[in-house]
């Protein structure tokens, strides 16, 4: 993973960004809507830049870049028509310890900017590592489509509610197992009944155990669709060898990892609720699958 994914707390964070034409304006389209306090240094200054110049957080200088500008930033755009320029700029920006992109110039960048889906508190971004950013946009486009824009007044509604759930439900789990019932109650609707269903969600939180079942000879890429559901519920993950990157992709990341257990402990766990993915080769998942029934025998074709 050469780019690592991270959502940065805009709040008081000090951008530059150098250059002030078409291609720095559609930059400064996307940081105008965050906290973050926005200079622009450039010669000339393009008419949709201009049309942001009111904005509370922006501050404009029409004039030519220095080196002695390149300090004190949290972070730097740098978008002029001059590659020698950006380039020195950047390497300027790097040696001070400043994250710094230059629009068009990978090799320059310390970060880059992924396509991005806002709905408010709900944000998605997508990111081709720099190679493809036309098929991200376009990925974009298909999930822009698929997602309702009542996701951001729902998302407000649930950060708003957030520390509610936590005075009420001191445990972890039992917070998770809300939002889960929750959300299976009201789907991505926000709607009158909303406030409602958030109150059934408080009815039940009993959850039946559940065991899933993947042998160490399952491809994980010919694994149907509907398992990804059902991995990024378990709570525990109990295998006799290290489970293989891919499946790793798709279980929870704070879901706990314990080796195999003895069958009646096993049983003991599914009984008090737990849900769990057990992982290990195929003639003891198939012993284990004689014994749980109800197991999830999870594999190509089928779940």
């Amino acid at each position: 993973m050469q780019y690592f994914p991270l959502f940065i707390d805009t709040c008081d964070l000090n951008v530059l960004i150098i250059g002030a034409g078409e291609v720095a304006s559609r930059k400064l389209e996307l940081l105008s809507r965050t906290e973050a306090n926005i200079h622009i240094i450039a010669l000339d200054i393009c008419d949709e830049v201009r049309a942001f110049k009111q904005s509370p957080r922006l501050s404009i200088e029409q004039r030519a870049i220095s080196e002695q500008d390149i300090q004190g930033w949290d972070l730097i755009y740098i978008a002029t028509a001059d590659t020698t320029l950006n380039h020195r700029l950047a390497e300027i920006a790097t040696a001070n310890n400043i994250l710094v992109n230059v629009v068009d110039s990978p090799e320059d960048c310390r970060f880059i900017t992924p396509s991005i889906i806002d709905r408010n508190k709900l944000q998605i971004a997508i990111s081709t590592a720099g190679a493809a950013p036309v098929f991200a946009r376009e990925l974009r486009g298909r999930l822009e489509s698929w997602l309702p824009q009542s996701l951001s007044p729902l998302f407000d509604f649930v950060a708003d509610k957030r520390g509610e759930v936590q005075h009420k439900l001191s445990a972890f789990k039992d917070r998770r197992l809300f939002w889960e019932r929750f959300f299976a109650l009201n789907g991505d609707k926000f709607d009158s009944q909303t406030p409602i269903r958030f109150e059934q969600a408080y009815d039940s939180l009993a959850v039946e155990g559940e065991i899933l079942l993947i042998d160490d000879e399952t491809r994980i890429d010919w694994l149907p669709i509907a398992a990804l559901a059902l991995l990024q519920k378990i709570d525990t993950i109990y295998a006799d060898s290290p489970l293989p990157a891919d499946l790793m992709e798709l279980v929870r990341r704070d879901a706990a990892r314990s080796p195999l257990l003895p069958f009646s402990q096993l049983e003991q766990y599914y009984d008090k609720g737990e849900r769990c993915l057990v992982f290990s080769n195929k003639a003891a998942i198939m012993a284990l699958q004689a014994h749980f029934p109800m197991a999830k025998y999870l594999r190509p074709g089928a779940i």
